[in-house]
């Protein structure tokens, strides 16, 4: 939500990492799809790229799984990593998405997700 829907910003994962990071949390994960890696297209345009490499290097950022087949790209469902991570984990999951369909899938995953979901905006660059 950082680049308003036209971009994906980069730079908005890093101020969400930061704001975590400067109120003492340390055991934070970003899961970003691994075609982000990827030169951008014009149609999916990504800004500061080089902030993805750098919070991987961290062990901060982790890429999820895709491949090419028949010239198509599949991408796994990364909203199952991420839950599956917090829940094991006994975290948050930051995010606007609802996960709607995985609270339907399990039930104890439907139980966290309505408690520790935190939604977030951004107003520029304040978090």
């Amino acid at each position: 939500s950082h680049g308003n829907k036209e971009v994906f910003s980069c730079r908005g994962i890093l101020l969400a990492v930061q704001w975590f990071w400067e109120r003492g949390h340390k055991d934070i994960t970003v899961f970003v799809p691994s075609w982000r890696k990827e030169q951008p297209r014009p149609d999916v345009p990504i800004t500061d790229q080089y902030i993805l490499r750098d919070l991987e290097k961290k062990k901060i950022l982790v890429f999820t799984p895709s491949r090419r087949v028949g010239g198509k790209r599949v991408v796994c469902y990364d909203d199952r990593f991420i839950v599956k991570l917090a829940h094991d984990t006994d975290g948050i999951v930051v995010s606007n998405d609802t996960y709607r369909d995985l609270q339907n899938e399990r039930a104890d995953w439907k139980k966290f997700i309505e408690e520790r979901l935190l939604m977030y905006s951004f107003v520029n660059d304040k978090y």
